[in-house]
């Protein structure tokens, strides 16, 4: 047997799901009312057999290019040529060219040589 405030509950919920109307999200209102695209609605471009879908230009003529193009090139050329030059004037942050300088001038701090240098032994003639 159901308690009044359960049957209070119960009532409260179905008016709710009443006034609120139907669900957007499921798979049978999407039918009913129709799919909502950003793009305003499906499309799809047939394959024509021209490269980017442009069809070449009849001879003599010279293809107009579109406004984003200059940009796209002197952009893309440009970044490329500054990431170029910014790679090969980093700074050395390798742990190896750390290791020798610091083992350099631990050396010379004791006294030591860190480049091999013969040592000249008088030549005995015999």
């Amino acid at each position: 047997m159901l308690t009044s405030a359960t049957t209070r509950a119960l009532r409260r919920a179905a008016a709710l799901r009443v006034s609120a109307g139907p669900s957007t999200t499921t798979p049978a209102s999407n039918a009913t009312l129709g799919r909502r695209f950003a793009s305003h609605g499906e499309h799809y471009n047939e394959p024509s057999g021209y490269l980017f879908g442009e069809k070449p230009t009849p001879p003599g003529q010279k293809r107009v290019k579109e406004d984003w193009e200059n940009v796209w090139y002197y952009g893309f050329i440009g970044s490329m040529l500054f990431a170029g030059v910014m790679i090969y004037y980093k700074p050395d942050t390798s742990v190896q060219s750390w290791a020798l300088k610091e083992a350099k001038e631990r050396m010379e701090a004791r006294g030591e040589k860190y480049r091999y240098e013969p040592e000249s032994t008088p030549a005995t003639s015999s």
